[in-house]
C-alpha cells in the first residue's frame, strides 16, 4: 500500500495494480471534457484490450482514483503504428526514443483532487514494473491543453521539423520518477550500511565482510549501490570460475562452454605435446560470476542497473551468470533477464544457471523481413530438423505473402549488431471461430473486440540461444509491426499425424512457454446436428479438427511477468487424480514450473492409438483427445516406467532400469491395479503374498489402455482363430466389459467362461437390478458361461514357463476346474507391489494404503499421497471415508490448491483450523462407464458414498424411469430430498453424448423442465428423446453453472426463493443466451422475432 495527498491535504491509502475488465465502469466515470480534448473519445473495454500496461490506482474501498493506458505506438493515426519510430526521430529530438525502451500514454483519468498525486504514483510504478522502459511520451493527434496534472510530468518534445499535421508531442523521462541507482565498488566504509541489509539474512558470516571488502583486486569485485549517499544494495562478482566443474553440471554448449577460443598458430616443427599446450592456451575465461546478491526491498526493482556496470567493469567477458539452488523459493528478480540452464542429473548438490549474454542486454531490433535476409535465415535455422518447412513458407512469404490454402502470412526477423538472431513467420487464424467455441480464451481477452485480421497463428519461431529471454520484447514488436492483437500458437501431440504436426519449426518451444498462457480447452456440447437442422452452430464449430493445446499471447500481456518456479516436482502414477493434479499446475497462466516429472509404467498416457480398445470401463475423466488438448507432454517430463524405491533423506525416487529422480515435493498417486494372484502350479492362499516372478503369456493382468492393446494383440494373433476357452475372473464392471470385448473380438460366447468371486473387495458390480438383469440375459443369449461365488485356488502350467492349461477355483457347490486358452485376470485389485515396497522401505506410514491427513501430507513434509492409494489417519476416526469414495479428478484439483500457495505469491496458505480436525468430503460425482454384453452402452453417476454404507435401491415414487432394458432405451434417474439428480442410469443399444447426460448431475429438477411433475403427469415417455431437445442443449453448455450462480445471487435474498424482479431473471437469460450464441443458435433473442 501507498498513501497519496490530495490537493486539498486529504490522504488516501493506495494500491497501484494492473486494470481488470472489472474496473471498466469505474473507469468510464471518470471521463471528463479535459481528458477527451487530450486523447479523444475512447471505449474503455476496448482501451483495456488493447494496451499493452494498463494502470489503475484505488483505495482500500476499491473506488478507483486514477487509470492511465500505456500502448507500444502513439495515439490515433496521426502515424502507423509500424513507422512511430523515424517519424518521430524526423519531427522531434527523440533520438533515444526506441520501441525497446519507450511507451505511449493514451489515457489519463484520475480524480481530480487527486491528479498530481495520481500520476506521479503511476509513471512510478510503470518504470518500475518495466526494467528497460526509460521514456514515456504523449504524442497526439488533438489539440487540447494538458491538465495541470500532466504538465508537471511531461516535458514537450523538441520540434525539429513541422510534422505537417498539428499534434500534441511531449515526454516524460525515468530519471524524474525511479532514477538509475549509483553503482560503485564497495569500500570497508560501507560496512555499517551493509550490515543493515545483513540483518534479514539467514547464515551470514559479517566477520569476514571487511575481509571481502579488503579483498578485492582485477579479478575479484564487491559492488554497491546507493541512494541519497545511502548503501542500499551489494553484489560480489568473481572472474575466476572454475569452468571445468561448470561445464560437468551444466549444459553450456550453447554459450561455448564460457570459453573464448582465440587464433593462436603453433610452430610447424613443435612436438604434439607443444601443440596441444599452444591449443590450450587458446582458451580464456568469458564469464563473470555473481557470488553474492542483496538488495533493499524498496530497490528491488532497480536490481539490473548492476549488470551495465559489471560489462563495463569486465569489457572483454561476454556472459554474465549465477548458479541458485533448485529449490530457491523466491528467485530475485534479477533474474527476469537471464536465460535457465537445469544442472545435469549427476550434479551435486542440484543447482540452476542462470546465464546472461551481454548481446541479450541491450534488447534487438524487430523488422519486417526482405529478400536478402534469405541466406542469413538459412544459415540460423540449417541445423534444425524442420527448417524445410519454415523455408517454404518463407519463400512463400517472399513471392505471393501467402500459403498454398490461401491464407496470409507475415515474416520478421531479429537482429542484433546487424547480425540475424531470430526469426518469426505468422499465418491469418483461420479458425477463430473454432478456436472460441473449443478453449476458454475469453479467460484472457473479449474476443468480440479482436477482427479476425487482428488473430493470427504462430507458424515457425527461430531464436537464438543467447537471446531467448527477449523473446517477450519479440513478441511485443511483432505484435505492433503486424498489426495484430493476438498470437496463437497449437501443439499437436507427437503421435498424431505428420501432416499436422511436423510442419511447424519452433525452436525453442521455451520461448512460447514462457510468455505465452495456456488456454483450457471447453467442455463441448454433443449437438444432435440432424434434429437441428438449420439451428445448429456453424459447420466452422462443430467440424471435427485434431486436437491440439493451446497457448496465446496478446498485447496487454506482453508485459506481465510470469512467477518462476523452480521446485522439483515428481508425479508418481498416470492416475486421473496425478493427470488433474498436473493440469491444474500446467494452466496456471502466471506460473511457469520448470520441473514437472511424471513417472509412468507406460509413459504418457495419451500416447496411443485410440479410446476404444475395449476390455476395461472407464470413468470418462480423460480421453485422448482431452489430453491432447492440454499442455501436459509440453510442461510435463515422462519418465518411463516404475518407482522401486524412495530416498527420503536424499530426496531421491528410484525408478525401473536405475533412473534416479531428486525431488523438492513428491507425490503418490499411483491408485489401485489388479495383481498378479499368485504363483502358477501351487496352490493358492486367499490372503497370499503377492507374486512377482515370471508370468505366463496367456495370463492377462489388465490395468490401463496399453495394457488393454497389448492384449488385444495378442489375442487377434493367438487366440480368436482357436478353439481353446477364456476364462474372464474377477469382481466388477471390468469383468463384463472384457467379457463384451471378447465377444466382438469373435470369440464365441460358449467358449467364455465368466467366473464371478463373492461380492466385496473389489470394485462395486452392477448395481441397478434392471441393469444386472439385462446383462444377465446377453450372457445367456451369448452362451457365456458364468460360475458365482468361485475362488481361485490354483494355476497350472504346461511345463516350465509354459503357458497356462487350466486354472481351478473353490465354491459353494463343488470344486470348479477350467481348461484355459487365455486366463484374463481383473481380480485382487491391491497397491502395486513395487509401489508398496518402495513406501514401506522409505517408512511411510502403511495401514492396507499410504495413510495421509486431512492435507495430503504423509509423515514427511515433502510426501504427499493423493487417490485410491491412499486413507486417512486413523485418528480421524473415519475409516469408512478415503479418496477412493469421491471422483478422482476433483481429489487431484484440491491437492493442487493446496500446493499451489507454496509457490503463488499471490495466494496465502489457507489453514483453516477444522481443516486438519475433519476430513475433506468432495461433491463431484463418481462416474463409471462401459460397453456391457449385448451391445449395451452403459453409464453409471451417482453421488460419493461411504464404502461401509449401503445405497438406496431405486424406487419409483423418487426415480424417474423410462424405457426398457430389454429395448435398449433403458433411462433411471434418481431424486434426493431436495429433488436434485444424484443418480442416473443410461443402458442404450445406441451410442450415448455422455458429457450432456453429465451435466444433468446435480439439477434441480424444476431446471430440468419441471421434469417431476410432467413425468407424473404422463407426459414423459422416453428420457433420451427428452433430454435431447433442443431446450437441453442450454444446459449441456460449460458456462451454465456461472448462469445458474448469477440466478442464486438474485434469488439468494428474495422470499420463497423467487426473484422480486421478473424482469431481471429474464434479463438475465436473455444475456446468457446472446452471449453464448455461437454455440446456441437454436435459441431466439430478444428483438429477433
Amino acid at each position: 500500500m501507498r498513501t497519496v495527498m490530495s490537493a486539498s491535504g486529504r490522504e488516501e491509502a493506495v494500491v497501484v495494480r494492473r486494470s481488470e475488465s472489472a474496473d471498466a465502469e469505474g473507469i468510464d466515470s471518470l471521463i471528463g471534457p479535459s481528458a477527451v480534448a487530450v486523447f479523444g473519445r475512447v471505449n474503455v473495454i476496448h482501451l483495456l484490450e488493447k494496451a499493452n500496461l494498463a494502470v489503475t490506482l484505488a483505495n482500500e474501498r476499491e473506488d478507483i482514483l486514477a487509470h492511465a493506458s500505456f500502448f507500444d505506438h502513439p495515439i490515433g493515426d496521426l502515424v502507423d503504428q509500424a513507422h512511430w519510430e523515424p517519424f518521430l526521430q524526423k519531427h522531434f529530438s527523440a533520438e533515444t526514443c526506441t520501441p525497446w525502451n519507450t511507451l505511449f500514454l493514451h489515457i489519463f483519468l484520475a480524480q481530480p483532487d487527486f491528479a498530481a498525486a495520481c500520476i506521479k504514483e503511476i509513471m512510478r510504478a510503470v518504470f518500475n514494473a518495466v526494467t528497460e522502459l526509460q521514456h514515456i511520451c504523449l504524442v497526439s493527434p488533438n489539440l487540447g491543453s494538458l491538465e495541470p496534472a500532466l504538465e508537471e510530468v511531461f516535458e514537450p518534445l523538441q520540434r525539429r521539423k513541422d510534422p505537417g499535421r498539428l499534434c500534441l508531442a511531449f515526454i516524460c523521462c525515468r530519471e524524474a520518477h525511479s532514477p538509475q541507482l549509483l553503482i560503485r565498488t564497495g569500500r570497508v566504509e560501507d560496512y555499517d550500511d551493509i550490515m543493515c541489509l545483513n540483518a534479514e539474512r539467514e547464515n551470514q558470516r559479517p566477520s569476514l565482510l571487511a575481509e571481502i571488502l579488503e579483498a578485492q583486486d582485477e579479478k575479484n569485485s564487491t559492488l554497491v549501490c546507493e541512494s541519497g549517499g545511502l548503501v542500499v544494495g551489494l553484489m560480489r562478482i568473481s572472474a575466476q570460475v572454475d569452468m571445468t566443474r561448470l561445464n560437468a553440471d551444466f549444459e553450456c554448449d550453447d554459450f561455448g562452454g564460457f570459453y573464448r577460443r582465440e587464433e593462436v598458430g603453433a610452430r610447424r616443427d613443435a612436438r604434439p605435446e607443444e601443440t596441444q599446450s599452444a591449443e590450450r592456451s587458446a582458451k580464456t575465461l568469458n564469464a563473470v560470476c555473481i557470488q553474492d546478491f542483496i538488495i533493499d526491498k524498496n530497490y528491488v526493482t532497480r536490481s539490473a542497473d548492476f549488470i551495465s556496470y559489471i560489462f563495463n567493469l569486465y569489457p572483454d567477458l561476454d556472459f554474465c551468470i549465477v548458479s541458485v539452488p533448485m529449490a530457491c523459493p523466491k528467485l530475485p528478480l534479477l533474474l527476469q533477464s537471464f536465460l535457465r540452464r537445469t544442472s545435469r542429473a549427476s550434479s551435486w548438490p542440484p543447482q540452476e544457471l542462470y546465464v546472461l549474454p551481454r548481446a541479450g542486454h541491450s534488447g534487438v531490433e524487430v523488422r519486417p523481413a526482405v529478400a536478402a535476409d534469405r541466406p542469413a535465415l538459412c544459415d540460423l535455422v540449417k541445423d534444425l530438423r524442420l527448417s524445410e518447412a519454415l523455408l517454404q513458407d518463407l519463400d512463400r512469404f517472399y513471392e505471393s505473402r501467402r500459403d498454398p490454402g490461401g491464407a496470409a502470412l507475415q515474416a520478421f526477423v531479429a537482429q542484433h549488431g546487424g547480425q540475424l538472431v531470430g526469426t518469426l513467420i505468422l499465418r491469418d487464424e483461420q479458425d477463430a471461430e473454432y478456436i472460441c467455441a473449443h478453449y476458454n480464451i475469453e479467460n484472457f481477452i473479449y474476443f468480440s473486440h479482436h477482427r479476425r485480421e487482428e488473430l493470427a497463428q504462430i507458424r515457425h519461431l527461430v531464436l537464438k540461444s543467447s537471446f531467448q529471454h527477449l523473446g517477450r520484447h519479440l513478441f511485443k514488436e511483432v505484435l505492433r509491426l503486424a498489426g495484430r492483437s493476438c498470437l496463437f500458437h497449437r501443439m499437436y501431440p507427437s503421435i498424431q499425424g505428420q501432416e499436422r504436426t511436423q510442419n511447424s519449426c519452433i525452436h525453442h518451444l521455451d520461448v512460447v512457454l514462457d510468455y505465452a498462457v495456456p488456454v483450457r480447452p471447453r467442455r463441448q456440447i454433443l449437438y444432435p446436428l440432424e434434429e437441428l437442422g438449420i439451428n445448429a452452430p456453424s459447420r466452422r464449430i462443430t467440424e471435427h479438427q485434431a486436437p491440439f493445446a493451446l497457448s496465446l499471447i496478446s498485447r496487454k500481456l506482453t508485459l506481465e511477468p510470469k512467477v518462476t518456479v523452480n521446485a522439483r516436482i515428481v508425479v508418481v502414477g498416470a492416475s486421473n487424480t496425478g493427470l488433474s493434479f498436473l493440469e491444474v499446475l500446467c494452466l496456471c497462466p502466471h506460473l511457469r514450473f520448470y520441473s514437472l516429472t511424471l513417472v509412468s509404467t507406460h509413459g504418457f498416457p495419451g500416447d496411443h492409438e485410440h479410446d476404444d480398445v475395449g476390455f476395461l470401463s472407464t470413468s470418462h475423466a480423460y480421453s485422448r483427445r482431452d489430453l491432447a488438448q492440454l499442455p501436459l507432454q509440453s510442461c510435463v517430463a515422462t519418465v518411463t516406467g516404475k518407482m522401486v524405491g524412495i530416498n527420503r533423506k536424499s530426496k531421491l525416487v528410484l525408478v525401473s532400469g536405475g533412473v534416479k529422480l531428486p525431488y523438492d515435493h513428491l507425490v503418490l498417486c499411483t491408485g489401485l491395479q489388479y495383481q498378479v494372484p499368485g504363483p502358477p502350479g501351487v496352490d493358492l492362499q486367499p490372503n497370499g503374498s503377492r507374486y512377482t516372478g515370471p508370468v505366463p503369456a496367456n495370463l492377462l493382468t489388465l490395468n490401463d489402455l496399453k495394457d488393454c492393446a497389448a492384449a488385444r494383440r495378442w489375442l487377434l494373433s493367438n487366440f480368436v482363430e482357436l478353439e481353446d476357452n477364456a476364462v474372464v475372473y474377477g469382481d466388477g464392471i471390468d469383468v463384463f466389459t472384457a467379457t463384451e470385448t471378447l465377444l466382438r473380438l469373435g470369440v464365441r460366447g460358449s467358449r467364455i467362461h465368466l467366473v464371478l468371486p463373492p461380492p466385496g473387495g473389489g470394485d462395486p458390480r452392477l448395481g441397478d437390478p434392471v441393469v444386472k438383469g439385462a446383462v444377465a440375459t446377453a450372457l445367456k443369449e451369448a452362451e457365456v458361461q458364468v460360475h458365482r461365488h468361485c475362488l481361485l485356488t490354483r494355476m497350472d502350467v504346461g511345463g516350465d514357463d509354459g503357458p497356462l492349461t487350466s486354472v481351478s477355483f473353490a465354491s459353494e457347490e463343488e470344486p470348479l476346474r477350467l481348461q484355459c486358452g487365455v486366463f484374463i485376470n481383473l481380480s485382487n485389485k491391491g497397491v502395486d507391489y513395487d509401489a508398496f515396497r518402495s513406501i514401506n522401505n522409505s517408512f511411510l506410514p502403511f495401514d492396507g494404503r499410504l495413510v495421509i491427513d486431512a492435507t495430503f501430507r504423509t509423515c514427511d513434509s515433502h510426501v504427499y499421497g493423493a487417490g485410491p492409494l491412499t486413507k486417512f489417519s486413523r485418528r480421524y476416526y473415519a475409516d469408512e471415508w478415503s479418496h477412493g469414495n469421491f471422483n478422482s479428478k476433483e481429489v487431484g484439483q484440491d491437492l493442487a490448491a493446496m500446493l499451489l500457495p507454496l509457490f503463488d505469491p499471490t495466494l496465502q496458505p489457507e489453514a483453516p483450523p477444522e481443516r486438519d480436525r475433519l476430513v475433506p468430503l468432495y461433491t463431484q460425482a463418481k462416474i463409471r462407464g462401459g460397453r456391457l454384453p449385448g451391445g449395451l452402452n452403459y453409464l453409471h453417476v451417482t453421488k460419493p458414498s461411504a464404502t461401509y454404507a449401503t445405497s438406496p435401491p431405486v424406487t419409483h415414487d423418487r426415480g424417474i424411469v423410462t424405457g426398457r432394458a430389454e429395448t435398449g432405451n433403458y433411462f433411471s434417474l434418481r431424486l434426493d430430498r431436495y429433488d436434485m439428480v444424484d443418480e442416473l442410469t443410461c443402458l442404450s443399444l445406441k451410442p450415448l453424448p455422455f458429457s450432456n447426460y453429465l451435466c444433468l448431475f446435480g439439477k434441480h429438477q424444476q431446471l430440468l423442465g419441471q421434469l417431476s411433475s410432467r413425468y407424473r403427469q404422463g407426459l414423459i415417455h422416453d428420457l433420451y428423446s427428452f433430454f435431447r431437445q433442443s431446450w437441453c442443449l442450454a444446459i449441456y453448455h460449460d458456462r451454465f453453472s456461472d448462469f445458474e450462480q448469477e440466478l442464486q445471487q438474485m434469488t439468494s435474498n428474495a422470499e420463497d426463493g423467487r426473484p422480486r424482479d421478473a424482469a431481471a431473471l429474464r434479463s438475465s437469460a436473455a444475456r446468457y443466451l446472446s452471449y453464448n450464441r455461437n454455440l446456441l443458435p437454436m435459441f431466439a433473442r430478444p428483438g429477433q422475432l
